[in-house]
């Protein structure tokens, strides 16, 4: 595992320790990016199942202003917060351990929005359209702001969930990358 491209191109990421979390793989990553980029111009992402924090430091070395990384295991608390030092990226990350529902409710209680949000959830526990629903309710995603899902490729995803339209999606081998685009005020009206 390493940075892709960017600011810490070629840079080595360390992984979580044992089975429980699945690292996205540096063919996956390239495309993925390669979907909503590949570089940015600022902009605020969140990592919302880390893992290692690959999608987040990703997107800060191509130039994400900020990420917030949450993930509710502690090794991989640890693991981000290194792979975060060894990129010095510190001053544009902030790292929580929380489950995704709590950490959803801390960031609206802080009012924070985001530009690009990275949700790679245990496949077994898949609850992507619950946790877009609520984004979308609670308004977390900007004006253009894009979710990204990794998840099984047998996993279908509908087209819309809340004003978040399918815009992309591709299957790697056992897993997909489906992207969502919130719509805009001028496309709402046209459904």
């Amino acid at each position: 595992m390493r940075v892709v491209s960017g600011s810490c191109k070629g840079r080595p990421l360390k992984a979580v320790p044992g089975n429980t979390t699945r690292p996205t793989t540096d063919k996956v990553k390239e495309a993925l990016f390669n979907m909503i980029g590949p570089y940015f111009d600022g902009g605020i992402g969140l990592d919302l199942f880390a893992g290692s924090g690959g999608l987040g430091i990703e997107g800060i070395s191509r130039g994400l202003e900020k990420v917030i990384f949450i993930d509710r295991e502690p090794k991989a608390i640890h693991v981000i917060q290194e792979n975060i030092k060894a990129c010095k990226m510190e001053e544009k990350s902030e790292v929580y351990r929380n489950d995704a529902e709590r950490a959803l409710k801390a960031l609206i209680k802080r009012s924070m929005t985001f530009d690009y949000i990275f949700l790679d959830p245990p496949y077994k526990k898949q609850q992507l359209v619950n946790l877009m629903e609520k984004m979308d309710q609670q308004e977390l995603v900007n004006p253009d702001g894009v979710i990204v899902c990794e998840h099984s490729f047998d996993v279908e995803l509908p087209t819309l969930v809340g004003r978040f339209k399918q815009i992309k999606h591709e299957k790697y081998g056992i897993i997909a990358v489906t992207i969502y685009s919130k719509l805009g005020n001028e496309e709402e009206l046209s459904w």
